[in-house]
């Protein structure tokens, strides 16, 4: 059995965190409870539908940010927005609406990563093909600050603690 410690609405208010204890051995943990929203289908690129998975989308994220100075409340937050976004949208969002909405606001984050990314997203063929995703997202780069990323940074957020970050190897001697 356990017992609910302390409930919060999360950031971007679509959950509510809950701070939970177990009764039997003390432990401590965290919950998210969102609002089941209605369910969206991801139209690939082979015509077939598949329902949308935000984890499916937070792993992908992941996987682009392993070894990058990116938090996984960040991610999260990419996740949150993104899914927000296609919500707005109908009951049908195509693969690619999500892989540029995810690779937009992982570009104002952190571009190496959304290179990362782009360069399973975007499937690139050769190194004129990475090129190009550089050069693109150099320009994007170049564009005002007030037109990119609605994601808070993590220190604005109060999230950006040292703890979140992801790890990386030890320097080789």
């Amino acid at each position: 059995m356990t017992s609910v410690v302390d409930s919060r609405l999360s950031e971007p208010d679509d959950a509510v965190r809950r701070r939970r204890e177990c009764g039997g051995c003390g432990d401590r943990f965290t919950t998210y409870e969102r609002v089941g929203a209605p369910a969206m289908a991801v139209v690939k690129r082979d015509g077939t539908k598949e329902r949308f998975d935000r984890q499916k989308l937070l792993r992908g994220l992941g996987r682009a940010a392993n070894k990058r100075p990116v938090s996984d409340a960040q991610l999260e937050d990419i996740a949150d927005s993104v899914a927000a976004e296609l919500r707005g949208q109908g009951p049908n969002v195509r693969a690619d609406e999500i892989g540029e909405l995810a690779l937009r606001e992982l570009a104002s984050l952190d571009p190496v990563t959304a290179i990362q990314f782009a360069s399973v997203y975007r499937r690139f063929e050769d190194l004129d093909d990475l090129e190009a995703e550089v050069k693109r997202l150099k320009r994007q780069a170049a564009v005002p600050s007030g037109t990119r990323s609605t994601i808070p940074s993590p220190r604005a957020t109060g999230r950006g603690h040292k703890g979140n970050k992801r790890r990386s190897h030890a320097e080789q001697p």
